[in-house]
């Protein structure tokens, strides 16, 4: 057979005058001590010791096994305007992501720069790049755009391009 538990602490009915104290009692205890922003520190930043914090951040992230967040956090720098941290991202799914970290990397920010007056803002740059198959004339035109002596290269071997 199996035992009863009792009980641990006073029990009282659920109409009673001691119910009712408990509950209150019980309320009260319950209730956050909201700390007023006026005590937290807004201590003035660079934006080298912000990108140094969310690389940091964003290698944490690495470590713990979160890949796509920490990729999301590093594929672009971040730009800051005054406490307001811009990251441009691809699309709205990586918003997304972003946005769920947010809250996290934030934290992180404000606390190692000491200051909470920080702010993140995410901006989605969708713009859909022409991508164009390249042939062997337009891939030599480009590599000599970047080094003229590619000429000298392609005449001292011989080479040719079949057009």
């Amino acid at each position: 057979m199996p035992k009863k538990t009792e009980p641990t602490g006073p029990q009282f009915s659920a109409l009673s005058l001691s119910s009712i104290r408990a509950k209150r009692a019980l309320e009260d205890n319950k209730k956050v001590v909201v700390r007023e922003t006026v005590d937290l520190p807004t201590e003035a930043f660079t934006e080298t010791d912000m990108l140094l914090q969310w690389t940091n951040y964003a290698k944490r992230l690495g470590d713990k096994g979160f890949k796509i967040m920490e990729s999301l956090l590093l594929i672009n720098d971040p730009v800051l305007n005054g406490t307001t941290i811009s990251i441009e991202l691809p699309n709205e799914g990586s918003k997304l992501d972003f946005e769920k970290e947010m809250n996290g990397l934030l934290g992180h920010l404000r606390g190692h720069l000491h200051n909470h007056n920080i702010t993140i803002e995410v901006i989605v740059n969708e713009n859909v790049a022409v991508k164009k198959a390249l042939n062997d004339q337009d891939r030599y035109n480009r590599l000599h755009e970047i080094n003229p002596n590619i000429d000298l290269l392609r005449t001292t071997f011989g080479l040719d391009l079949n057009v």
